[in-house]
């Protein structure tokens, strides 16, 4: 399955300080299986994306992000690694593919991206060529017109497009946003309802308009693990040993770095808190972050007594769950392999 990663800071990085560098970074993920929870493909070589914004404004240029997608592993991207040492952002997205839904093709590719927004998605909508159309029906042409590729993850995009006061606006607030985020899941949600679907859909989405980031870590299944997501915070992230061994330094109590993953991109435990399953993560542009429930008839409170541990093989049998929901400990890696 996909991966993501995202990193705001008060800063920016160069790219290469996630994409290309750390040992455990998105991409070496993709190539090796030793570091990466899904064991039924040995590869994520479906194409990848990384989408910026520029550190400064400029009228000329624009608000819109900047985006790199290719269909090429990676990996092997020659160009992504140059373009990557050469780019500072203080907000990116980046994302590896592995197709479950869709093409291969560069309209199908992470980061989707609509005047200032960008959108990436890691899971699936379950039964989705059942509720395509359906959804479909729901969006106003104009929103509809702007689909490109034929992956559930754009669909949804459009679908969350929809639930905006004005998808076009020049800003939008971090409460605009969560109330689309919150929209656009019960929408899905509606529409398996609807269609008597009862297989659950896993919904990491993740948007953002350059300055507020909104990210769910979700399922619709009250008794179901979600996909695995995590998150770190700190003043400093680099590399702490050689051979691209990364950490995040927390040398006073402001937070200059906000990331978020599907995976850790470094072997320090302490690092890293998983963010709760059925929870939306709301970074503001004052570099806070809040862990917001998401209270529908699949939330089950810490409280209840009934409440049980959730179950993990759905998600493991998708490859989007440790086994052990732990931090993979070996900091192995090797060489990726080379394609011609």
């Amino acid at each position: 399955m996909c991966r993501f990663v995202i990193y705001k800071g008060t800063s920016p990085v160069q790219l290469s300080h996630l994409l290309t560098r750390p040992c455990h970074s998105i991409i070496n993920q993709a190539f090796d299986s030793r570091l990466r929870l899904d064991r039924r493909r040995p590869m994520n070589g479906d194409g990848f994306g990384v989408g910026w914004y520029d550190s400064v404004y400029d009228e000329e240029l624009g608000s819109q992000p900047c985006i790199f997608t290719s269909v090429t592993p990676a990996w092997n991207n020659i160009n992504l690694t140059r373009l990557a040492e050469k780019i500072k952002s203080p907000l990116v997205f980046g994302h590896v593919r592995a197709t479950t839904a869709g093409t291969l093709s560069l309209d199908n590719c992470h980061p989707f991206v609509h005047g200032k927004l960008m959108f990436m998605h890691n899971g699936g909508v379950a039964e989705f060529p059942m509720v395509k159309r359906r959804l479909q029906q729901d969006l106003p042409d104009a929103i509809f017109d702007i689909v490109q590729g034929n992956t559930d993850s754009e669909w949804a995009f459009a679908l969350f497009l929809s639930k905006l006061p004005d998808c076009n606006a020049r800003s939008f607030s971090s409460e605009t946003l969560r109330k689309a985020m919150e929209g656009t899941v019960a929408a899905l949600n509606g529409y398996a309802e609807e269609f008597k679907i009862t297989e659950p859909s896993l919904m990491n989405f993740c948007v953002t308009d350059g300055e507020s980031v909104v990210v769910t870590r979700y399922i619709s299944s009250k008794t179901d693990e979600a996909a695995s997501l995590w998150f770190s915070s700190g003043t400093d992230f680099s590399e702490s040993a050689e051979g691209g061994h990364y950490k995040m330094s927390k040398t006073d109590k402001r937070e200059n770095i906000i990331m978020i993953a599907s995976e850790p991109l470094t072997f320090e435990r302490a690092d890293w808190m998983e963010i709760k399953t059925n929870h939306m993560v709301v970074i503001t542009p004052k570099m806070n972050l809040l862990q917001i429930p998401i209270k529908d008839k699949f939330y089950v409170p810490p409280s209840d007594p009934a409440a049980i541990p959730r179950a993990t093989e759905f998600a493991q049998e998708k490859g989007l769950l440790n086994p052990r929901k732990g931090i993979v400990d070996t900091p192995n890696s090797r060489r990726p392999p080379q394609m011609h």
